[in-house]
């Protein structure tokens, strides 16, 4: 398989999804192209190279220091003429999924999105994705017989790269993919600096449990504790005591970390629908029979007001 994968940045930062996706395409095949658009994308096409990225294409222009989908496709879909590859690869993101939606449009080719597995069967590639909440896992081939195949791939299900010799090959495009219909001027996090989300490999979330919008620090100061982003569930931000940034659910976030902390949360079926996929869960709850004791890995019964406190000032020690 001749792979193209999509690698994304942010502020002139990679995103770690980037590394996760040069594992996926591994899988694919060795024939493997990495593509990075930047306003300076040199650097970053360097850290590609040195990490399993295989040929890097490093397209630099300022109209690529944001984020805008119409000229990232644009220049993407002169990449691909250039590359001709049978898959392409992107994260799962609110970047990848506009991006590639409009590059399988325009390309002619099929897409699958979501997904968190893939391989190669009697010459095709098959992705694995969750349907319907969750309750159903399906097998997607994509045609590829009018046009590339599109995936976006869920971050945090493949380790990232962390090893590979490769090579920066500087590409120009046509001058006419920078211009756009629309000019992104500034881009200002809602989350005011909180870690991110999709991208956390813990995360510490709250629920209506707590009671009130003045119990969210306690649960904010556990996350600062162990590392972790803070997460809610719907019925927090509902009642306004969080923004919707922080939601974690079917209406929210689909996460996928290594620890994920659920903090009186009972465990509606939209919530677990964004989260039952982390490697490994603890829940606290001081009802026995909450659901959310049905996905956990370990679960404490019992009082959050004491427990939270407890483990806050435990970690915090640990790091001392």
């Amino acid at each position: 398989m001749n792979v193209l994968v999509v690698a994304l940045q942010k502020n002139s930062q990679l995103m770690s999804v980037s590394y996760e996706l040069v594992t996926a395409a591994r899988q694919l095949g060795d024939g493997v192209t990495t593509a990075i658009l930047a306003s300076d994308a040199q650097p970053m096409a360097s850290q590609l190279a040195a990490r399993g990225g295989g040929r890097v294409l490093a397209v630099s222009n300022p109209a690529l220091q944001h984020f805008n989908e119409e000229v990232f496709a644009k220049v993407l879909m002169e990449l691909l003429a250039l590359v001709k590859p049978d898959v392409v690869l992107g994260p799962a993101n609110s970047y990848g999924k506009a991006l590639f939606a409009r590059l399988a449009g325009l390309s002619g080719g099929s897409m699958i999105s979501d997904a968190t597995g893939l391989e190669v069967d009697g010459g095709r590639v098959v992705a694995t994705r969750p349907c319907f909440g969750g309750s159903v896992i399906a097998r997607m081939a994509g045609k590829g017989d009018t046009g590339p195949i599109f995936v976006t791939v869920r971050p945090k299900i493949f380790a990232e790269s962390n090893a590979g010799a490769g090579e920066v090959v500087s590409e120009m495009v046509s001058a006419g993919c920078f211009s756009s219909r629309a000019t992104v001027k500034d881009v200002k996090s809602e989350s005011g600096g909180a870690r991110n989300l999709a991208e956390a490999d813990r995360i510490v979330s709250a629920g209506r449990g707590i009671r009130g919008a003045e119990n969210v620090a306690l649960v904010k100061e556990l996350a600062d504790s162990l590392g972790a982003a803070f997460g809610s569930s719907r019925a927090v931000v509902d009642a306004g005591w969080t923004e919707y940034s922080t939601q974690v659910g079917q209406t929210g976030r689909t996460v996928n970390p290594k620890l994920y902390v659920a903090v009186g949360i009972s465990g509606a079926i939209q919530h677990l629908v964004g989260m039952r996929s982390s490697l490994q869960i603890v829940a606290i709850n001081k009802d026995k029979d909450a659901p959310i004791f049905n996905v956990a890995n370990f679960g404490i019964v019992g009082d959050l007001f004491e427990i939270v406190p407890a483990l806050t000032k435990k970690f915090r020690a640990e790091l001392q």
